[in-house]
């Protein structure tokens, strides 16, 4: 038996369900940590930054499982709707951290979105999430046919905005959002790249 094949069997038994259970879990936990006091002298900035980090190591999730797939054999399918619905959850919870806790007024809200490149940039990457999330389902499936797999092509263009959104927020140039920025381009082109050998894939 190959290792992926000793890998996958295990993996199929494990529900693609534990993903949303942990991703709560992981946020209602950040949340307490706030109220507690454990979050440092700005909560609500910290709480927006382990939000969105954890929203972007979901994206690149989503992106690592096809080429896992293609170069180990070992197959996650199961859980990239799992993993896709979950990082739209971490948007929307960091978007609505920032909206409700941080500006507190809609007005700032839309003037930060027009005068901050960066929150720009974000708000694009929302905003192209959205459809992917509704029709996240089976009944969207088969209702789009092969429409599906071209909407839910906006992947790329939404992990690359929401890794230059990470960029583009902080001061000067450190190295994690790089490091994120990098990974998910590397990702892209591996993918591209597949995609240009089999246009059929």
């Amino acid at each position: 038996m190959s290792i992926a094949a000793a890998i996958n069997g295990p993996v199929r038994a494990v529900p693609a369900g534990l993903i949303y259970v942990g991703s709560l879990i992981y946020t209602l936990w950040l949340f307490w940590l706030g109220i507690d006091g454990q979050l440092g002298p700005n909560p609500v900035e910290a709480l927006e930054h382990a939000l969105g980090e954890a929203a972007l190591y979901m994206l690149v999730a989503g992106l690592v499982v096809t080429p896992v797939r293609r170069f180990s054999g070992i197959s996650l399918l199961k859980f990239r709707r799992a993993i896709g619905l979950s990082c739209f959850f971490f948007v929307l919870v960091h978007l609505l951290t920032w909206a409700v806790l941080d500006v507190q007024a809609l007005d700032r809200v839309w003037a930060d979105i027009l005068k901050r490149p960066y929150i720009t940039v974000g708000m694009a990457a929302f905003i192209l999430m959205v459809p992917l999330a509704l029709t996240s389902n089976n009944a969207s499936v088969r209702r789009l046919g092969t429409s599906w797999r071209q909407l839910h092509k906006l992947t790329y263009p939404i992990a690359f905005l929401g890794g230059l959104h990470y960029l583009m927020l902080v001061k000067g140039w450190q190295v994690r959002p790089m490091i994120f920025l990098a990974i998910i381009l590397l990702l892209l082109f591996v993918r591209f790249k597949q995609k240009a050998r089999s246009p059929k894939t």
